[in-house]
């Protein structure tokens, strides 16, 4: 069965309004929320941008249901031991709620900017592939790096990104394997290289509600989001519901849905029920 994440960049909107965001979705029957992770808000770096994990911790705290996770964590920002026990620690806390999505670092100035060491994109793939090794050591349940208590059940693992190297990394460790919006005409083209996991698709909406005029829905995402070509699609209820469906076809068995006019819960609800269910 197809999963519908909620992808709730926790930018622009102040930390009551995310978890209201949250909320909703739970309530409307999506089946989880993810966050972005970065220092700055990318392409906006004065815009105010909430830290991960401490959002999806927040979030987690005030949902019942719905899982929680990232698309995806930067590598580069935390140890890998810090990061397993963080993993294990909201995975035990959430029942089993938790996912861990990571990625090698997409933003190499940000990197250099706040003095994090970040090397050639080789080198950052490199880098996540030994994180990922090292997980499997620190979750064990003996040897010299297992942490204590381990955790009590899998935690799956999201892997983002479509370079060779990286998708060598998704076919040895990933449960999910998430295509980037900007990157959504590559999926059928991609698909035979992840192995085993599961392909989700990261799309961002204009979705024009029916009290909403579709071409100006559409002319204010285009302003704001243009740039993301295929990765914004504009339309009312049918347009998007048929949209997903041929993603579907083409084997996604997730997506995270970005909303273009940041999510406003009337948005969240309709969408649920006029695309989701009509799915």
């Amino acid at each position: 069965m197809t999963e519908w994440f909620l992808y709730l960049p926790q930018t622009r909107i102040g930390i009551d309004d995310l978890v209201t965001r949250a909320q909703a979705a739970e309530e409307c029957g999506f089946d989880g929320v993810a966050f972005l992770d970065h220092l700055d808000t990318p392409m906006a770096p004065t815009e105010p941008l909430w830290e991960a994990m401490t959002m999806a911790t927040w979030v987690a705290a005030r949902t019942q249901r719905i899982k929680i996770g990232h698309v995806v964590l930067c590598d580069a920002f935390r140890h890998p031991a810090v990061m397993a026990k963080q993993a294990t620690t909201l995975a035990e806390a959430t029942g089993g709620r938790f996912e861990l999505g990571l990625g090698s670092g997409s933003m190499p100035d940000e990197l250099r900017k706040y003095g994090i060491p970040s090397g050639s994109p080789r080198q950052r793939v490199d880098a996540l592939g030994n994180t990922l090794e090292l997980l499997g050591e620190y979750w064990s349940s003996d040897g010299p790096l297992a942490q204590a208590p381990a955790p009590s059940q899998p935690i799956p693992i999201v892997l983002g990104g479509v370079g060779p190297r990286m998708l060598g990394l998704v076919r040895r460790y990933a449960d999910w394997w998430n295509l980037p919006a900007t990157h959504i005409p590559q999926l059928p083209e991609l698909l035979p290289s992840i192995g085993s996991a599961r392909a989700s698709v990261q799309q961002m909406v204009a979705f024009a509600r029916r009290d909403q005029d579709l071409e100006a829905v559409t002319a204010t995402a285009q302003r704001r989001f243009g740039r993301l070509g295929p990765g914004l699609v504009c339309g009312d209820a049918a347009a998007l519901t048929e949209h997903f469906r041929l993603l579907e076809s083409q084997g996604a068995q997730r997506f995270y849905v970005w909303f273009a006019d940041f999510a406003p819960p009337e948005s969240i609800a309709e969408f649920a029920e006029t695309v989701i269910r009509a799915g």
